[in-house]
């Protein structure tokens, strides 16, 4: 099997700018695209994945979406939890800010997450 690991230097928010070429440089099938994102509406630690949907506002995904074409590329989404506030300010600040949450349970998500993208990677399938 052959994987291959993008990581773009940019915010989020312009990583389509080398996802898009990357996917048709590689021929790589939509649905094999995998996107691994912070997601501020699950709880911190949680981890879920699934095929396609909608993009829930995140702004990162959006310019993802228009790069690719669709929305329907694997994504695994990361809890970060959501700050007490909806100011758009506030909520950049937070999820570009570092974790409030102690080191071990940030070692613990990454740890976890890891291990969530073998298994998918390895045995495909999603949990939603």
């Amino acid at each position: 099997m052959r994987v291959a690991l993008l990581c773009p230097q940019t915010y989020m928010n312009d990583a389509g700018r080398s996802v898009g070429p990357a996917r048709g440089a590689l021929k790589v099938a939509l649905e094999r695209v995998l996107v691994v994102h912070d997601e501020i509406d699950l709880p911190f630690g949680e981890i879920q994945t699934r095929l396609g949907g909608g993009l829930a506002g995140h702004n990162g995904l959006k310019p993802l979406r228009r790069a690719l074409g669709s929305a329907d590329f694997m994504r695994m989404r990361l809890g970060v939890g959501r700050p007490d506030s909806s100011d758009p300010e506030v909520v950049s600040a937070y999820v570009l800010g570092r974790f409030s949450e102690p080191e071990r349970d940030v070692d613990g998500l990454i740890e976890r997450a890891v291990a969530a993208l073998e298994a998918l990677v390895l045995g495909g399938g999603e949990d939603e």
